[in-house]
Protein backbone atom coordinates (compact mmCIF):
# COMPACT_ATOMS: atom_id res chain seq x y z
CA UNK A 1 0.00 0.00 0.00
CA UNK A 2 1.39 3.40 -1.03
CA UNK A 3 2.07 5.91 1.72
CA UNK A 4 -0.16 8.98 1.51
CA UNK A 5 1.74 11.98 0.14
CA UNK A 6 0.82 14.94 2.32
CA UNK A 7 0.86 17.99 0.06
CA UNK A 8 -1.46 21.00 -0.07
CA UNK A 9 -1.61 24.78 0.26
CA UNK A 10 -2.75 27.64 2.44
CA UNK A 11 -6.41 27.75 1.41
CA UNK A 12 -9.10 30.32 2.13
CA UNK A 13 -11.35 30.07 5.19
CA UNK A 14 -13.63 32.90 3.99
CA UNK A 15 -17.16 31.84 4.94
CA UNK A 16 -15.92 29.49 7.67
CA UNK A 17 -12.97 27.19 8.35
CA UNK A 18 -14.67 24.28 6.56
CA UNK A 19 -14.44 26.23 3.29
CA UNK A 20 -10.65 25.85 3.39
CA UNK A 21 -11.02 22.07 3.37
CA UNK A 22 -13.26 22.12 0.30
CA UNK A 23 -10.87 24.44 -1.54
CA UNK A 24 -8.13 21.98 -0.66
CA UNK A 25 -10.16 19.18 -2.24
CA UNK A 26 -10.63 21.28 -5.40
CA UNK A 27 -6.87 21.66 -5.90
CA UNK A 28 -6.09 18.00 -5.20
CA UNK A 29 -4.62 18.57 -1.74
CA UNK A 30 -4.29 15.90 0.92
CA UNK A 31 -3.53 18.48 3.62
CA UNK A 32 -4.07 22.23 4.05
CA UNK A 33 -3.00 25.24 6.07
CA UNK A 34 -5.52 27.95 7.04
CA UNK A 35 -6.16 30.96 9.23
CA UNK A 36 -8.75 30.08 11.87
CA UNK A 37 -9.47 33.81 12.36
CA UNK A 38 -8.64 37.14 10.71
CA UNK A 39 -4.82 37.21 10.60
CA UNK A 40 -4.70 41.01 10.67
CA UNK A 41 -6.80 41.59 13.80
CA UNK A 42 -6.01 41.12 17.47
CA UNK A 43 -9.49 39.97 18.42
CA UNK A 44 -10.30 36.52 17.05
CA UNK A 45 -13.69 34.85 17.03
CA UNK A 46 -14.45 31.73 19.02
CA UNK A 47 -15.26 28.49 17.21
CA UNK A 48 -18.90 27.59 17.80
CA UNK A 49 -20.71 24.23 17.72
CA UNK A 50 -22.13 24.86 14.22
CA UNK A 51 -18.66 25.61 12.80
CA UNK A 52 -17.26 22.46 14.43
CA UNK A 53 -20.05 20.37 12.90
CA UNK A 54 -19.42 21.82 9.43
CA UNK A 55 -15.67 21.28 9.88
CA UNK A 56 -16.10 17.65 10.92
CA UNK A 57 -18.41 17.03 7.94
CA UNK A 58 -15.90 18.59 5.55
CA UNK A 59 -13.03 16.55 7.02
CA UNK A 60 -15.02 13.35 6.45
CA UNK A 61 -15.99 14.31 2.90
CA UNK A 62 -12.56 15.50 1.76
CA UNK A 63 -10.31 12.99 3.54
CA UNK A 64 -7.88 15.82 4.29
CA UNK A 65 -5.59 15.21 7.27
CA UNK A 66 -2.67 16.82 9.14
CA UNK A 67 -4.23 20.29 8.96
CA UNK A 68 -2.06 23.22 10.02
CA UNK A 69 -3.13 26.64 11.28
CA UNK A 70 -1.04 29.78 10.81
CA UNK A 71 -1.34 32.28 13.64
CA UNK A 72 -1.98 36.03 13.28
CA UNK A 73 0.68 38.19 11.66
CA UNK A 74 0.31 40.64 14.55
CA UNK A 75 1.56 38.23 17.21
CA UNK A 76 5.08 38.82 18.52
CA UNK A 77 5.87 36.43 21.37
CA UNK A 78 9.26 38.13 21.85
CA UNK A 79 8.03 41.73 21.96
CA UNK A 80 9.83 44.04 24.44
CA UNK A 81 6.77 46.31 24.61
CA UNK A 82 4.52 45.03 27.43
CA UNK A 83 1.28 46.03 25.73
CA UNK A 84 2.18 44.25 22.48
CA UNK A 85 3.47 41.23 24.40
CA UNK A 86 0.29 40.98 26.47
CA UNK A 87 -1.89 41.20 23.34
CA UNK A 88 0.33 38.65 21.58
CA UNK A 89 0.17 36.13 24.38
CA UNK A 90 -3.62 36.48 24.64
CA UNK A 91 -4.09 36.10 20.88
CA UNK A 92 -1.76 33.10 20.80
CA UNK A 93 -3.71 31.35 23.57
CA UNK A 94 -6.95 32.02 21.71
CA UNK A 95 -5.40 30.52 18.57
CA UNK A 96 -4.48 27.38 20.51
CA UNK A 97 -8.08 27.16 21.76
CA UNK A 98 -9.44 27.38 18.20
CA UNK A 99 -6.98 24.71 17.06
CA UNK A 100 -8.13 22.46 19.89
CA UNK A 101 -11.79 23.00 18.99
CA UNK A 102 -11.11 21.87 15.41
CA UNK A 103 -8.60 19.17 16.45
CA UNK A 104 -5.96 20.77 14.21
CA UNK A 105 -2.64 18.90 14.11
CA UNK A 106 -0.21 21.85 13.92
CA UNK A 107 -0.10 25.53 14.84
CA UNK A 108 2.60 27.31 12.82
CA UNK A 109 3.96 30.60 14.17
CA UNK A 110 6.82 33.02 13.58
CA UNK A 111 9.07 33.09 16.67
CA UNK A 112 9.10 36.89 17.12
CA UNK A 113 11.13 40.06 16.68
CA UNK A 114 13.24 41.98 19.18
CA UNK A 115 12.54 45.51 17.79
CA UNK A 116 14.10 47.67 20.56
CA UNK A 117 15.64 44.94 22.72
CA UNK A 118 18.33 42.34 21.88
CA UNK A 119 18.39 38.92 20.28
CA UNK A 120 19.09 37.23 23.60
CA UNK A 121 16.27 39.08 25.40
CA UNK A 122 13.88 38.24 22.58
CA UNK A 123 14.68 34.53 22.69
CA UNK A 124 14.15 34.52 26.47
CA UNK A 125 10.78 36.29 26.09
CA UNK A 126 9.67 33.80 23.43
CA UNK A 127 10.57 30.92 25.73
CA UNK A 128 8.56 32.45 28.57
CA UNK A 129 5.61 33.11 26.25
CA UNK A 130 5.59 29.48 25.18
CA UNK A 131 5.98 28.11 28.70
CA UNK A 132 2.94 30.13 29.74
CA UNK A 133 0.85 27.96 27.39
CA UNK A 134 1.99 24.67 28.96
CA UNK A 135 -1.23 23.86 30.82
CA UNK A 136 -3.47 24.97 27.95
CA UNK A 137 -1.64 23.25 25.12
CA UNK A 138 -1.64 19.92 26.96
CA UNK A 139 -5.46 19.91 26.79
CA UNK A 140 -5.50 19.21 23.06
CA UNK A 141 -3.68 17.45 20.22
CA UNK A 142 -2.08 20.47 18.54
CA UNK A 143 1.71 20.70 18.17
CA UNK A 144 3.29 24.17 18.11
CA UNK A 145 5.64 24.64 15.14
CA UNK A 146 8.27 27.39 15.04
CA UNK A 147 8.60 28.65 11.47
CA UNK A 148 12.03 29.47 10.08
CA UNK A 149 12.15 33.13 9.01
CA UNK A 150 13.84 35.13 6.26
CA UNK A 151 15.71 37.39 8.66
CA UNK A 152 14.08 40.68 7.74
CA UNK A 153 14.48 43.48 10.27
CA UNK A 154 14.89 42.22 13.83
CA UNK A 155 13.01 38.94 13.38
CA UNK A 156 14.56 35.86 14.97
CA UNK A 157 14.46 32.34 13.58
CA UNK A 158 16.53 32.85 10.43
CA UNK A 159 19.38 30.88 11.97
CA UNK A 160 18.84 27.30 13.07
CA UNK A 161 20.60 28.05 16.35
CA UNK A 162 17.83 30.54 17.25
CA UNK A 163 15.21 27.81 16.85
CA UNK A 164 17.40 25.30 18.64
CA UNK A 165 17.85 27.61 21.64
CA UNK A 166 14.09 27.98 22.03
CA UNK A 167 13.38 24.27 21.70
CA UNK A 168 16.09 23.36 24.17
CA UNK A 169 14.29 25.43 26.81
CA UNK A 170 10.72 24.22 26.18
CA UNK A 171 11.06 20.60 25.02
CA UNK A 172 9.36 18.10 27.28
CA UNK A 173 7.03 20.83 28.57
CA UNK A 174 5.07 21.69 25.44
CA UNK A 175 4.60 19.78 22.15
CA UNK A 176 7.08 21.65 19.95
CA UNK A 177 8.44 21.28 16.43
CA UNK A 178 9.64 23.20 13.36
CA UNK A 179 8.21 24.17 9.99
CA UNK A 180 10.92 24.98 7.44
CA UNK A 181 9.92 27.59 4.87
CA UNK A 182 12.04 26.94 1.78
CA UNK A 183 11.96 30.56 0.59
CA UNK A 184 12.87 31.83 4.05
CA UNK A 185 15.85 29.56 4.64
CA UNK A 186 17.17 30.21 1.14
CA UNK A 187 17.21 34.00 1.54
CA UNK A 188 18.52 33.55 5.10
CA UNK A 189 21.65 31.87 3.73
CA UNK A 190 20.94 28.13 3.47
CA UNK A 191 21.64 27.11 -0.12
CA UNK A 192 19.07 24.44 -1.05
CA UNK A 193 19.38 24.66 -4.85
CA UNK A 194 21.18 21.33 -5.17
CA UNK A 195 21.11 17.87 -3.63
CA UNK A 196 24.43 18.59 -1.93
CA UNK A 197 23.09 21.87 -0.59
CA UNK A 198 19.99 20.19 0.84
CA UNK A 199 22.10 17.46 2.46
CA UNK A 200 24.35 20.08 4.10
CA UNK A 201 21.34 22.12 5.26
CA UNK A 202 19.60 19.12 6.82
CA UNK A 203 22.84 18.07 8.54
CA UNK A 204 23.11 21.53 10.06
CA UNK A 205 19.44 21.41 11.08
CA UNK A 206 20.08 18.08 12.80
CA UNK A 207 23.15 19.48 14.57
CA UNK A 208 21.55 22.76 15.73
CA UNK A 209 17.97 21.56 16.35
CA UNK A 210 17.49 17.83 15.74
CA UNK A 211 15.72 16.28 12.74
CA UNK A 212 13.14 14.73 15.08
CA UNK A 213 11.68 18.23 15.45
CA UNK A 214 11.21 18.78 11.68
CA UNK A 215 7.46 18.32 11.25
CA UNK A 216 6.41 20.39 8.20
CA UNK A 217 7.52 22.47 5.22
CA UNK A 218 6.21 25.63 3.62
CA UNK A 219 7.01 24.98 -0.03
CA UNK A 220 7.85 28.23 -1.81
CA UNK A 221 10.30 29.40 -4.43
CA UNK A 222 12.02 32.76 -3.84
CA UNK A 223 11.72 35.93 -5.90
CA UNK A 224 14.84 37.30 -4.15
CA UNK A 225 18.45 36.18 -4.23
CA UNK A 226 20.27 33.74 -1.99
CA UNK A 227 21.27 35.37 1.29
CA UNK A 228 19.25 38.56 0.61
CA UNK A 229 17.13 38.20 3.78
CA UNK A 230 14.12 39.56 1.85
CA UNK A 231 10.91 37.53 2.10
CA UNK A 232 9.21 37.38 -1.32
CA UNK A 233 7.63 34.07 -2.32
CA UNK A 234 7.57 32.92 -5.94
CA UNK A 235 5.73 30.11 -7.72
CA UNK A 236 7.68 26.86 -7.82
CA UNK A 237 10.25 26.94 -10.63
CA UNK A 238 9.68 30.65 -11.24
CA UNK A 239 12.17 31.91 -8.67
CA UNK A 240 15.81 31.68 -7.64
CA UNK A 241 15.59 28.17 -6.11
CA UNK A 242 14.27 26.11 -9.04
CA UNK A 243 12.40 22.84 -9.58
CA UNK A 244 15.30 20.46 -8.85
CA UNK A 245 15.41 21.59 -5.23
CA UNK A 246 11.76 20.65 -4.81
CA UNK A 247 12.27 17.29 -6.52
CA UNK A 248 14.86 16.50 -3.85
CA UNK A 249 12.54 17.72 -1.10
CA UNK A 250 9.64 15.54 -2.26
CA UNK A 251 11.82 12.46 -2.64
CA UNK A 252 13.76 12.72 0.61
CA UNK A 253 11.31 14.01 3.23
CA UNK A 254 7.90 12.65 4.23
CA UNK A 255 6.48 15.34 6.54
CA UNK A 256 3.44 17.45 5.42
CA UNK A 257 4.09 20.21 2.89
CA UNK A 258 2.07 23.38 2.34
CA UNK A 259 2.32 25.72 -0.65
CA UNK A 260 2.17 29.47 -0.03
CA UNK A 261 3.04 30.43 -3.60
CA UNK A 262 1.52 33.71 -4.85
CA UNK A 263 -0.51 32.72 -7.93
CA UNK A 264 -3.17 30.90 -5.93
CA UNK A 265 -5.49 27.92 -6.58
CA UNK A 266 -5.04 27.34 -10.36
CA UNK A 267 -1.27 27.35 -9.93
CA UNK A 268 -1.44 25.27 -6.73
CA UNK A 269 -3.32 22.54 -8.57
CA UNK A 270 -0.53 22.20 -11.14
CA UNK A 271 2.23 22.53 -8.54
CA UNK A 272 0.66 19.75 -6.46
CA UNK A 273 0.46 17.48 -9.52
CA UNK A 274 4.15 18.01 -10.30
CA UNK A 275 5.32 17.71 -6.69
CA UNK A 276 3.32 14.52 -6.24
CA UNK A 277 4.90 13.07 -9.40
CA UNK A 278 8.34 13.77 -7.95
CA UNK A 279 7.46 11.86 -4.79
CA UNK A 280 6.01 8.97 -6.80
CA UNK A 281 9.18 8.71 -8.93
CA UNK A 282 11.01 7.47 -5.87
CA UNK A 283 8.28 4.93 -5.10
Amino acid sequence: MKKKILIGAHTSAAGGPHRALYQGQEIGATTIQLFTSNQKQWQGSKIGAEEIALWDKALAETGITEVMSHDSYLINLGAPDLEILTKSRKAFREEIERCHALKIAYLNFHPGAYTTSSLEECLETIVQSLLETEELVQKGQTKLLLETTAGQGTSVGHKFEHIGAIIERVKGKIPIGVCIDTCHIFVAGYDIRTEEGWAKTLREFDDKIGLQYLMAFHVNDSAKDFGSRVDRHADIGQGKIGWESFRYLMQNTEVPKYLETPSGPPSWKNEIITLRKYAEEKN
